[in-house]
């Protein structure tokens, strides 16, 4: 995968925690589905063991900040 993937993830996933700072969990959380079908998108495309690591990172770090969209808003 190249790296400006993973640069366009860094952003989108900052976009999210910026969101989630100025408590609007409504866009957060959409901003976390689209990021989550990206994320599928390149699992299911992805072979080299070093891309599937790495995109555990990411997915690891969206399932925590769906869980603080959950609490900041109750429910999503």
């Amino acid at each position: 995968m190249e790296k400006d993937k993973y640069a366009t993830l860094k952003i989108e996933v900052q976009e999210i925690i910026d969101l989630i700072a100025a408590k609007n969990a409504k866009e957060a959380n959409n901003k976390l589905i689209e990021v989550s079908e990206k994320l599928d998108d390149l699992l299911d495309t992805s072979e080299d063991d070093e891309d599937l690591i790495e995109i555990s990172k990411y997915q690891v770090l969206l399932n925590q900040l769906h869980q603080k969209i959950v609490a900041l808003n109750g429910h999503v």
